[in-house]
């Protein structure tokens, strides 16, 4: 993406649907009260503001990362500052919901700032948007009727305190919301875990290890089309295991079977499967299983 509309403020997102916003740190947008149509000379957005999406309208497509994503009604998507996101335009669609952008400075002081980190879905990609039941929809919008009541009041010493305090809410329900999630919507056709199962297995039974390295979180995430933090957190909620200790795991595992052939050293052995240092090999099996190499093979 080219020519980029860059949205350093609220007021710039708000200038871009044709309207203003009521704080110069926050605003909530409802599309169906914003008329006129915003300027689609722009192929993306790149966003130095927080802006979280109620996608409301069926068919809505949204662009990121070169693809195009269509959205049930009730998505959430989360984007972060130093972001982008594509725009896509359809004479035809009629857009409904609505969309909360704060500037990273109404935060400063709350012991939200502080947390902002632990909310990894706004490092998720558009694909892994959180899909909302009728009632999870109902409490997000409960949430920003609460934010706008907010606004629309003169601004006292209480304003700002409410206003993140009811930020926080919402991103304390999408982060159960999205828990709900990971148990209860599988990647069609076979779960994510199981394809990350057998993409590992063959990987480290191939030559790819020699090739490549030690299998890491990154390329099966790629492999998937996962964004590597959303990745990680599906395969927390079904193994209860991070992706980088499951991957040890079988890591491990394998390791095993190997060492049991007397034919090849320890160090072909960390080699083949991807270490560049035989003693970090040796290290690692010895965490894991309680004893070197050496001595598991001694001792079956």
């Amino acid at each position: 993406m080219e020519n980029i509309y860059h949205i350093k403020s609220v007021a710039d997102y708000f200038a871009w649907r044709n309207t203003k916003p009521t704080h110069p740190l926050v605003g909530i947008l409802d599309y169906e009260k914003t008329t006129a149509y915003p300027d689609y000379s722009f192929d993306g957005l790149h966003f130095d503001c927080y802006a979280i999406f109620l996608k409301m309208a069926k068919n809505c497509k949204l662009k990121y990362g070169g693809g195009v994503y269509d959205f049930d009604e009730g998505s959430m998507v989360f984007l972060a500052p130093g972001q982008q996101a594509g725009i896509s335009y359809d004479p035809n669609y009629v857009p409904k919901g609505y969309a909360l952008i704060f500037h990273p400075d109404l935060l400063l002081g709350s012991d939200l700032d502080r947390k902002m980190k632990s909310y990894k879905y706004f490092s998720y990609g558009v694909k892994e948007a959180l899909h909302l039941s009728e009632r999870e929809q109902g409490l997000v919008l409960s949430v920003l009727d609460k934010i706008q009541f907010e606004l629309e009041q003169n601004l006292d010493k209480h304003s700002k305190k409410l206003i993140v305090s009811n930020i926080e809410l919402l991103l304390d329900y999408s982060l159960r919301f999205y828990d709900r999630q990971f148990l209860t919507r599988e990647i069609p056709h076979q779960s994510a875990l199981q394809k990350f199962d057998s993409l590992l297995n063959d990987y480290l039974n191939s030559e790819k290890p020699q090739k490549y390295g030690l299998p890491s979180v990154g390329y099966f995430a790629d492999q998937l089309n996962l964004s590597s933090n959303y990745f990680g957190d599906l395969v927390k909620k079904e193994t209860g295991n991070s992706a980088q200790e499951y991957i040890q795991t079988k890591l491990i595992d394998v390791a095993k079977s190997k060492v049991f052939n007397p034919n090849k050293s320890v160090s072909e052995i960390a080699y083949e499967l991807g270490f560049k240092y035989p003693q970090h090999f040796s290290r690692l099996f010895k965490k894991q299983v309680g004893h070197s190499p050496k001595e598991f093979r001694q001792l079956n």
